[in-house]
């Protein structure tokens, strides 16, 4: 197992772990019993946003369940699971089915995560808040914060590896430059060394042809009679 896959697997632990917990915080917060023994039994309460914020719970419950099975299942049930969040996200493009298509974007490990969509996504429903209720907001601030990071980290990475991209590339044509100068000085200095010794060798025929016609061009020897 990579680096990578551990890291993906641990941020989905991480942030189903938390994503749990604030679904089941909701739900207790929705269904706490009074603290006394002898108080009578509580009433349901029939206020619309309590059941919408129950309902909210049970479905982030279900979200986090899906994301889960997401990560673990073989590819074609990631497709297929994904591609279930994308219709419904597609036929409602909001809420509930927003934040759910968003949450399994972002979900490490399958081969169709987008964090980047996953992060446009959060962000229009943050910018709308009226369109969550305080727990779907909550786990969409969350998300989209460690979203964030991550694709921060990801483009410091990504320059970086430029950078040091640019820097061997600008060593190497530094390098090429300096061999192909030392290349033409070395060129440069066998051509004035070749043209001294034709020099030499030119100097060196004139004496010796000097020297060859100096004995024929002396007096000849007097010879005397009896």
């Amino acid at each position: 197992m990579t680096s990578n896959m551990r890291m993906r697997l641990r941020l989905t632990g991480a942030r189903g772990g938390l994503a749990l917990g604030l679904a089941a915080l909701a739900l207790c917060s929705c269904n706490a019993l009074p603290a006394h023994h002898d108080a009578p039994p509580p009433q349901r309460s029939e206020s619309p946003s309590d059941d919408r914020d129950i309902a909210a719970a049970m479905l982030m419950a279900d979200i986090f369940q899906t994301m889960q099975r997401l990560a673990q299942s073989p590819p074609a049930e990631q497709a297929e699971i994904l591609a279930t969040a994308r219709e419904a996200y597609q036929h409602t493009p909001q809420g509930g089915a927003q934040l759910r298509y968003a949450l399994l974007l972002a979900t490490p490990g399958h081969p169709g995560r987008n964090p980047q969509l996953a992060q446009q996504l959060l962000r229009d429903l943050v910018a709308e808040p009226e369109m969550l209720v305080p727990i779907e907001r909550a786990v969409a601030l969350v998300e989209l914060s460690q979203l964030n990071r991550e694709l921060e980290l990801q483009a410091s990475n990504e320059r970086v590896q430029v950078d040091a991209t640019r820097l061997d590339q600008e060593h190497s044509v530094t390098a090429q430059r300096r061999l192909q100068a030392e290349i033409d000085e070395n060129a440069a200095l066998r051509k004035a060394l070749d043209a001294a010794q034709a020099k030499l060798d030119a100097i060196a025929t004139i004496e010796r042809n000097l020297a060859e016609r100096k004995p024929s061009n002396a007096p000849a020897p007097e010879v005397h009679q009896p």
